[in-house]
């Protein structure tokens, strides 16, 4: 598995994306993900799964420690005492001391950044955070975030495949030295017959999402959590590791943008 070192965090290139898994279904899904290999769980306030994705944490057997642990605070809880409450409640939520990376979910216009971001480094300094980040941050409030944070924002969340661009923002963080992590990173089922995909598919003998995730963790400073609740599926995103694309079949996927967005804030 290839891993990012930065900042003091060592994140897993590939995870596992939970949104829209809850109760049994998500708690079998984290379970199954640990199982096979995955370190990298993301969920969110809002996804209203914590429990079921912290009790499969506990219940796998795998060391608290090694697996990287995200969650996300939602644009409505960005006030200090608010996204303060809003941790502790998903701390209980998870059964767990610590967050290993916690994210503004949305930005908000109605709360100063200065606010939130205070918040995340009282959090930090009591060691219930180790990492923050944001999510759906353009290039203008990352770089406002990044100049206002006394601690390294260590990723900006969004969506991102190849039929959704996000070069401007990708350019900055590979400057900045800030990962992104993909969402949606395979366009919720759009990309599997599009002819060139399917084309670099065949000639490697891999799925159209392998060579997606491929392509995407081929790129310098990028990490994909793709949303996979079969074990069959959960292991195809795994097996990535044993072949490369050349320049100019990622260039070729490159081109595909349309500027196609899948997920909208719900």
């Amino acid at each position: 598995m290839k891993v990012i070192e930065l900042h003091g965090a060592r994140v897993p290139a590939i995870g596992l994306g939970t949104w829209d898994l809850r109760g049994e279904e998500g708690y079998q899904a984290v379970l199954s993900a640990l199982s096979l290999g995955y370190r990298h769980i993301d969920t969110a306030e809002f996804y209203d799964n914590e429990r079921e994705v912290g009790k499969a944490v506990k219940d796998s057997g795998v060391p608290r420690d090694v697996v990287f642990l995200t969650t996300k605070v939602w644009y409505t809880h960005l006030h200090f005492q608010d996204l303060i409450r809003s941790c502790e409640e998903s701390l209980r939520k998870l059964g767990t001391d610590y967050i290993d990376l916690y994210l503004i979910h949305w930005p908000n216009e109605a709360v100063p950044l200065e606010e939130s971001l205070s918040a995340m480094e009282k959090l930090q300094k009591e060691g219930k955070v180790r990492f923050v980040g944001v999510s759906n941050f353009d290039v203008d409030l990352l770089d406002k975030a990044r100049n206002i944070a006394p601690f390294p924002i260590l990723t900006d969340q969004v969506e991102y495949h190849p039929y959704l661009s996000q070069k401007p923002l990708l350019e900055y963080c590979q400057k900045h030295k800030v990962i992104l992590t993909a969402y949606s990173p395979l366009a919720r089922g759009r990309l599997s017959q599009d002819p060139l995909l399917c084309s670099i598919a065949e000639k490697y003998g891999k799925t159209v999402s392998q060579v997606v995730l491929r392509w995407l963790i081929e790129q310098d400073m990028v990490v994909a959590i793709p949303k996979a609740k079969d074990p069959k599926h959960q292991r195809e995103n795994l097996e990535i590791f044993d072949f490369s694309l050349s320049e100019d079949e990622k260039e070729a996927i490159s081109r595909l943008d349309r500027g196609e967005k899948v997920a909208t804030r719900l």
